[in-house]
């Protein structure tokens, strides 16, 4: 498989946009793609069929971040010819019903608002020796989105499918990224994924939360250019 014609497409986390993505973009200059989910619909399934356009060729990279992951699942569910590997960050194929918390954040959105949501949720979800300007700069991007557009993401990651049947049949190169300071979902279940893909690899980013490709994008970078060598030869 010849790697001049390899794309990237990266997959947003909750709450924030594509722009979360800002330190990737030049990994492969003019051929990355880093939509911004929530308009493409109320489901990941419908956030993946999208997505899928952008890219034109059958060499797609798919890198995904939390929810961005269990779309990237979602995208090599719907064409696994075209994707030539997955880098799944802080990602949970399998999905645990939680109707109860699916209804609380929901409310608490709806109720309290994005600023509030983001103290109580995704904040702590960085790990206690992240940059102060770099969580401010991902409030600053969850702040510009609207409140809609959060709470559809919010719905999108709780009716998810589980995607464990993905994983273990995909036939590609899967990287499976945790934070080492990260619980959501944390080393174990990490470890679990990178064990049950076909042709998995774990990596552990210490010093670092859930948010990867912001907290330490010269580690994820680092990965990402492993799979584009790996996947090249």
């Amino acid at each position: 498989m010849s790697g001049k014609n390899l794309e990237l497409l990266l997959l947003h986390a909750l709450p924030l946009d594509g722009s979360m993505w800002a330190n990737q973009l030049d990994l492969l200059p003019r051929a990355t793609y880093a939509p911004t989910l929530y308009g493409f619909g109320d489901r990941v399934e419908d956030w993946a069929a999208e997505a899928l356009k952008l890219p034109r060729g059958n060499q797609v990279i798919v890198v995904g971040c939390s929810v961005g992951g269990s779309c990237a699942l979602e995208v090599a569910a719907l064409a696994p010819e075209r994707v030539a590997g997955l880098v799944l960050i802080g990602t949970k194929a399998a999905r645990r019903l939680d109707p109860a918390f699916h209804a609380m954040a929901v409310q608490t959105l709806r109720k309290q608002g994005l600023e509030v949501a983001w103290r109580e949720w995704w904040e702590p979800a960085f790990s206690t020796t992240a940059s102060p300007a770099i969580i401010a700069e991902a409030e600053r991007i969850l702040m510009r989105q609207p409140l809609d557009d959060v709470t559809r993401g919010v719905q999108a990651f709780h009716t998810r499918q589980s995607r464990d049947d993905v994983l273990s049949t995909f036939p590609g190169p899967v990287h499976v990224v945790t934070g080492a300071d990260d619980v959501l979902p944390g080393l174990a279940t990490s470890s679990k994924q990178a064990d049950l893909a076909q042709n998995g690899c774990l990596h552990v980013v210490p010093e670092c939360g859930h948010y990867v490709p912001m907290e330490r994008p010269e580690a994820l970078n680092s990965i990402i250019r492993q799979l584009i060598d790996q996947i090249a030869m």
